[in-house]
């Protein structure tokens, strides 16, 4: 296949060299990656920047949790649109909804008109929305370029019927980017399924911490989680699913 995209999500400056390294061909970058992504900082941007020469596209997401934001959320959202625009960000990851599950379009809107040239993917509080059909006529009608889905179910396997009508139906208009659980084994599988030619994934591993000495009995944020594990792009991961790409 030529012309794909295999784009990697990655909150660090290790993983964003290790997905480039495993033929990743653009970033989604974020922080905090281990509860779904929030807003990564300029000072994250711009030292992976430095490291890695494939598109970034930086996701915005105020905090962890739905897509209903208060203004506060939104003024944040918009002036960090404007922030990576400045800094020479390829493109951002966006997305708010109403309280009914509708896309919010004056508040998309008031985000767009700060995109200047980026590109501009609709992340997956399409896959929370009420109706994916009339949100993806939306997305058509505000210009944007992509939208992140795994058909509205946990896995792009399980979301495999709703995401092959999407493709259709975007008309080339919108691209439809397929994510969650993805790896070259369900790449394979999807390609038979479908006709897409766009995947996003992490490709990660858990690590153990460099840490020798390790206090006992206090977290750092939910006692489920360690804070002693790293997630980490697996460059081998990443290949193998452009591997398949270049096979198809």
């Amino acid at each position: 296949m030529e012309n794909f995209i295999l784009e990697c999500c990655v909150d660090s400056v290790e993983s964003a060299i290790k997905a480039q390294e495993g033929g990743a061909n653009r970033l989604e970058l974020c922080g905090n990656l281990i509860i779904g992504g929030t807003s990564p900082s300029i000072a994250l941007y711009e030292e992976v920047r430095k490291h890695t020469n494939i598109r970034i596209h930086a996701l915005l997401r105020p905090r962890f949790g739905d897509f209903l934001y208060t203004d506060h959320e939104m003024e944040i959202l918009r002036r960090e649109v404007a922030l990576f625009r400045e800094a020479g960000c390829d493109g951002v990851v966006i997305g708010c909804l109403t309280e009914e599950g509708e896309l919010n379009m004056p508040g998309m809107q008031m985000l767009l008109a700060e995109r200047g040239n980026m590109s501009v993917t609709l992340h997956r509080a399409f896959d929370v929305a009420k109706d994916p059909f009339k949100v993806l006529e939306q997305c058509k009608e505000l210009g944007i370029n992509t939208i992140l889905t795994s058909g509205q179910k946990n896995s792009v396997l399980e979301g495999a019927d709703l995401i092959c009508q999407l493709v259709e139906k975007a008309e080339g208009k919108v691209d439809i980017l397929a994510g969650a659980g993805v790896n070259a084994a369900v790449i394979e599988k999807m390609l038979a399924k479908t006709p897409l030619t766009s995947f996003h994934m992490s490709g990660k591993v858990t690590l153990d911490s460099g840490m020798k000495y390790r206090k006992e009995g206090v977290s750092m944020g939910l006692p489920s989680l360690s804070e002693f594990e790293v997630w980490q792009t697996d460059p081998a991961k990443v290949r193998a699913a452009r591997t398949v790409l270049e096979n198809a």
